[in-house]
């Protein structure tokens, strides 16, 4: 096993040009400036040495103890069919004489005129991404893009055994679904969300069903945290440089506990193969809204009520703000928790029950998270003054 060190290197002989400028430093530091002696050179840090030697971890305890619980998803999934301005996809009205309406009966799925003004077809595609069991009883985790719009779902265990499945729920918002296996009893192997959130440069190890090959590790560290990739308004995920790639989408990332740090969703490539950027929803969240569609099939957000923007260094100096912080208020919408409370235009909310709110994504996130129905404190920025807002937090919408 490789070692790798970190320390000061000794007992090199320094070249003449060095000699040189370190005797000079020397005569000017023993120089005497308006009558007294210059102060000697502060003293040098601690080099940022490590004591031990880091040493490269092995992940095949970690791949022995979880990977049973990883698996394939599959889907036979109904396409949805746009229907354009001719009544059939965007399919013109074409007589047979016309030399298109030969390729449109060929690839179009039968006679052009026949189709016209009907129903769209029904079509299915199939598709396949990864998933992970977090109970015994037959309940996994994978994303929402992989199941969307199933009509069949079948998992592939590790072992080479399939089972039918159904999807429970699913949240867009995050791209998470559940999905529960029919297996009349049966037992499964299974792995939880770690309690603790990753720190950048932790190693991570992903378990996944890239390109449809099977069962497949990588390992990387963990590059960045809260990355907002437009996504959605709930955007928070970890960048990871393990190697991911599509079908990974739905499995898991691990710490070398063994227990689930993020799953995987998107990953950053101009050419749809692995850059070494790729995105998992960390298990704080995954954990959340996966609790919530196992009970209720669906998730409950807390809702305000306003169109919020960043707080810029010009917004803030313009206002007598300080500093960059909080969400500026757009505008309120009518008949919300915002306006019933008295929120304006132009105000900047820096504090929910108490809680700095550092901009507008993060106040996105923690009103979200609040249960419709809550009574919390809104601390706002006006016309100079702080002041406090009684609040009734709604229900959002699907």
């Amino acid at each position: 096993m490789r070692e790798i060190r970190t320390s000061r290197t000794r007992g090199a002989r320094p070249r003449a040009g060095l000699l040189a400028a370190a005797a000079l430093a020397a005569v000017v530091g023993a120089g005497a400036v308006g009558g007294g002696m210059l102060p000697p050179p502060p003293a040098l840090a601690e080099p940022l040495t490590l004591e031990r030697p880091l040493v490269m971890p092995s992940f095949a305890d970690v791949v022995e103890r979880v990977r049973p619980a990883v698996v394939s998803v599959r889907v036979r999934a109904q396409a949805i069919a746009t229907r354009g301005p001719e009544g059939f996809g965007s399919v013109p009205d074409l007589a047979p004489g016309d030399p298109l309406y030969e390729f449109f009966r060929r690839f179009g799925e039968g006679d052009p005129r026949q189709r016209r003004g009907g129903p769209p077809p029904e079509r299915f595609a199939a598709s396949q991404g990864s998933g992970f069991f977090v109970s015994a009883d037959g309940y996994l985790v994978t994303n929402n893009h992989v199941v969307e719009n199933a009509v069949e779902v079948e998992v592939l265990m590790d072992d080479g055994r399939t089972f039918d499945a159904r999807v429970v729920g699913t949240d867009p918002r995050t791209d998470l679904a559940v999905v529960e296996v029919d297996a009349d009893g049966e037992t499964f192997p299974y792995v939880e969300f770690a309690p603790e959130r990753s720190r950048i440069g932790d190693w991570v190890v992903a378990i996944g069903n890239p390109f449809g090959l099977g069962g497949t590790v990588t390992a990387g560290i963990v590059s960045a945290e809260a990355r907002d990739i437009g996504a959605g308004p709930y955007d928070e995920f970890m960048q990871i440089d393990a190697p991911i790639n599509r079908g990974n989408s739905g499995g898991p990332t691990f710490n070398l506990r063994g227990q689930v740090v993020g799953v995987n969703t998107a990953i950053f490539s101009p050419s749809g193969g692995n850059v070494g950027i790729a995105f998992a929803i960390p298990a704080h969240v995954a954990q959340s809204v996966t609790t919530q569609l196992r009970a209720e099939g669906a998730v409950t957000r807390g809702f305000l009520g306003v169109q919020v923007q960043a707080v810029t260094p010009e917004i803030a100096e313009a206002i007598g703000l300080g500093r960059v912080r909080g969400a500026l208020i757009a505008q309120p919408q009518p008949n919300t928790p915002a306006a019933d409370a008295g929120l304006r235009s132009g105000d900047v909310i820096l504090a929910v029950d108490g809680e700095a709110v550092d901009d507008h994504r993060d106040l996105t996130r923690r009103i979200a998270a609040i249960a419709p129905g809550t009574r919390v404190e809104i601390t706002i920025f006006r016309k100079g003054r702080e002041a406090g807002l009684d609040v009734r937090i709604g229900r959002l919408g699907t």
